[in-house]
């Protein structure tokens, strides 16, 4: 399959044979099912770590996606009162899943939902994975290709974003149980370590200046939040020609402890079917 689609990528006239145009329709299928990641971590956690985990792209499943889009023909959409013209299907079989969907959330097909997810009104992107437990709250969007891990909660108005092209670059990448706060935005592949919670209004690019402000002098990160950071957005001056001028950052006031666990923890009857 990874074979006939980095064929494909080459020859995009391969796309006219039967058996080219299945490998694209299974990996995308497999992608649907979470057997198949467009990024995935080459560790597994450590409670001790102060460094988000490092992560591997499957470039040729970034390929998948893009190639799945010319084989699609536009078609007309029904879902209750609510009409679509599009290319890609929506995503089925939620009760099978065990995903719990609150009118009127949309997820592409392609995307996947593991068991205990919850969708109130909400968008997640053809590629993206949401794992199990993890809440896509009120008008929040999960861009093509993301990655949230467990028991994310990811609040009202939050916008990660997708990252297609190029594919070499990595999606963005949200570890298992942080919480981003209401109208957070987190593009261009930022990575948010696990635990990590963002207060509201936060914006992570990948040129971010992430500044840990809690010791003698202040420690930059650029485009990636240590896990358990307490993050708030902020601003510092930078000289340009025409001036000194403030420029938007995050600023890490502290590290997670159990009372803004008690703060940021959903209730559990909200997960319940």
């Amino acid at each position: 399959m990874q074979q006939h689609i980095e064929q494909i990528w080459e020859h995009r006239e391969l796309l006219n044979e039967t058996e080219y145009r299945q490998a694209v329709e299974e990996a995308i299928a497999l992608l649907d099912e979470g057997k198949l990641r467009v990024a995935e971590p080459t560790q597994t956690p450590n409670d001790s770590a102060t460094q988000p985990l490092p992560w591997t792209v499957n470039e040729w499943v970034k390929k998948a996606v893009l190639l799945y889009f010319p084989l699609c023909g536009m078609q007309t959409l029904e879902a209750g009162p609510f009409e679509y013209h599009d290319k890609i299907p929506l995503k089925r079989n939620y009760a099978r899943n065990g995903v719990r969907v609150v009118p009127p959330a949309v997820a592409r097909y392609g995307a996947y939902l593991a068991p205990q997810t919850v969708l109130m009104p909400s968008y997640v992107n053809i590629g993206a994975y949401v794992d199990s437990g993890t809440m896509v709250d009120t008008w929040a969007t999960v861009g093509s290709c993301a990655q949230i891990g467990k028991h994310v909660h990811l609040s009202g108005g939050v916008g990660i974003g997708g990252v297609l092209e190029p594919v070499q670059a990595a999606p963005v990448i949200v570890e298992d149980n942080a919480f981003i706060g209401s109208r957070c935005i987190i593009v261009e592949g930022a990575h948010i370590g696990r635990e990590a919670v963002l207060g509201s209004g936060t914006v992570i690019t990948a040129s971010t200046h992430i500044i840990d402000v809690t010791g003698p002098e202040p420690v930059t990160h650029i485009g990636h939040v240590p896990p358990r950071s307490v993050v708030i957005p902020g601003s510092y001056t930078k000289h340009f020609p025409a001036g000194d001028y403030n420029v938007s950052c995050a600023l890490i006031i502290g590290q997670r402890k159990e009372s803004t666990d008690k703060k940021t923890s959903l209730n559990e009857a909200l997960r319940l079917f």
